[in-house]
């Protein structure tokens, strides 16, 4: 059985998904590999993601750091991108939130999260 889950993306992420498709061609259908995966298992499995803590929100925020993008050849699952959603388990509901790769930023952008779900 394979649950429905709706997706929605932010504004900001969507422009985090143009600005990396300029150097990741293959983005826009890796992504959507990720979204089978996350249908049948939405929340958090280690060592592929992790729930992110001490935000101060209820909102069930997940980040993933194994994503296989076909653009970086020979990496796999170890691309360096990361990213980040809210999950909604009730709503059957995905946000994402941010996508970035390691070597830009350390983080997620905390402040982003709690804007949009505190």
């Amino acid at each position: 059985m394979t649950n429905n889950i709706e997706f929605e993306e932010l504004s900001e992420f969507q422009k985090d998904l143009k600005k990396l498709l300029k150097k990741y061609r293959t983005l826009k259908d890796d992504i959507e590999v990720v979204k089978l995966d996350l249908n049948d298992e939405p929340g958090e499995s280690p060592p592929f993601s992790f729930r992110v803590d001490n935000l101060g929100i209820e909102t069930c925020i997940i980040k993933v750091k194994k994503i296989a993008c076909k653009a970086l050849k020979g990496r796999g699952v170890n691309s360096g991108l990361r990213l980040i959603y809210a999950h909604f388990e009730e709503e059957q509901k995905i946000v994402f939130i941010e996508l970035y790769h390691k070597n830009d930023k350390e983080n997620e952008d905390r402040q982003r999260i709690v804007d949009h779900f505190s």
